[in-house]
């Protein structure tokens, strides 16, 4: 009989190895029976826009699909209007861990990686809805790739807008009428090639500084996009906005590769998943703003236009030219976004 008990001690002891062994994760994570993870999480994410913005309207919705994907386990904290410093700072700090998301411009990132460029190729999308199925191409997965060897992760786009012209006392309706003008571009090389293409000097003033430096005529005008022309006052200082959307503006979305290789895979599908929710939401919420963005700055006293995209058929050869050759996924998307 004892030999029984002892005997039925060490099955029972084996089954509880085996449960235990089944409720954990491929690194050592404490799952569930189902097999989802019960480690909690308090994630910080940076960018740099301010709170009324479209980014970081995204973020807030990050947070909310998180919390609400993960039962609460998953919790965010936000740090918008550059609090963390420079895009540049908030990179180290990303590939550092001290951050583990952020929303960075394509610009900037393309100084990191140069295949982030190709989001500049003028006129590639006709709206924010044909730029947003292209968050899904093959080429826009490719490029996020390029980060892996930085100890980052990339892991979707949000635009804010396609990129409009902004003058302060000179109505330009044809890119010849830029000759002489100065403007300011975010200094990223594909977007001042652009505009120095059409004779134009640009100034890579940074954003705190561009209100007065247009009011007192430091620069003429400036690459921008209508979201931050109304949040940040801009038609306050311009009379003029020609509505171009010659090029779309996208953040790109990061973490850290440590700490998201180190989670479960469900953990990290929930944070995949979230992401694209939030990146869907901010460009469709933004595309529908169109419209209503015009009617305000109109309303503020500004002359609202277009100008024909065709007039600048010349100058989109020049940036297909002078990018395709620099970078074969440059090219490639070249190749898939250009009619």
């Amino acid at each position: 009989m004892r030999k029984f008990v002892k005997g039925l001690s060490f099955f029972a002891m084996a089954l509880l190895l085996i449960f235990t062994a089944a409720c954990k994760g491929n690194d050592g994570t404490a799952e569930s029976a189902d097999g989802a993870s019960k480690e909690t999480y308090q994630f910080k994410l940076a960018h740099i826009t301010p709170p009324d913005h479209m980014w970081h309207k995204a973020a807030e919705k990050f947070a909310e699909e998180l919390d609400k994907r993960s039962d609460g386990r998953m919790q965010l904290e936000i740090y918008p209007s550059s609090q963390l410093g420079t895009e540049a700072d908030m990179v180290e700090q990303i590939s550092a861990g001290s951050v583990d998301f952020g929303f960075i411009t394509a610009a900037y990132m393309s100084s990191r990686s140069p295949s982030f460029a190709a989001w500049f190729t003028p006129y590639a999308f006709k709206d924010l809805h044909e730029a947003n199925e292209a968050r899904d191409s093959e080429i826009a997965k490719k490029i996020l790739g390029t980060l892996d060897e930085q100890g980052m992760v990339g892991l979707d786009y949000f635009f804010a807008g396609q990129r409009v012209m902004l003058f302060k006392d000179k109505k330009v309706e044809k890119p010849e009428d830029m000759k002489g003008l100065k403007l300011r571009v975010t200094p990223s090389p594909p977007m001042q090639d652009f505009y120095t293409s059409t004779g134009a000097s640009t100034e890579g003033l940074p954003l705190p500084e561009v209100y007065s430096a247009v009011q007192t005529g430091v620069i003429d005008g400036m690459d921008m996009d209508l979201d931050a022309t109304i949040t940040n006052k801009y038609f306050e200082v311009v009379n003029y906005g020609a509505v171009t959307n010659h090029m779309v503006w996208p953040a790109v979305a990061i973490v850290n590769k440590k700490t998201f290789e180190g989670m479960p895979e469900a953990d990290q599908k929930i944070i995949r998943e979230a992401i694209a929710a939030a990146a869907e939401f901010s460009a469709m919420t933004r595309a529908d703003q169109e419209e209503e963005f015009k009617k305000t700055l109109k309303d503020e006293g500004m002359d609202i236009y277009e100008i024909d995209p065709s007039l600048f058929d010349p100058y989109k050869q020049k940036f297909d030219e002078k990018y395709g050759k620099q970078d074969p996924l440059i090219q490639e998307f070249i190749d898939a976004f250009r009619d």
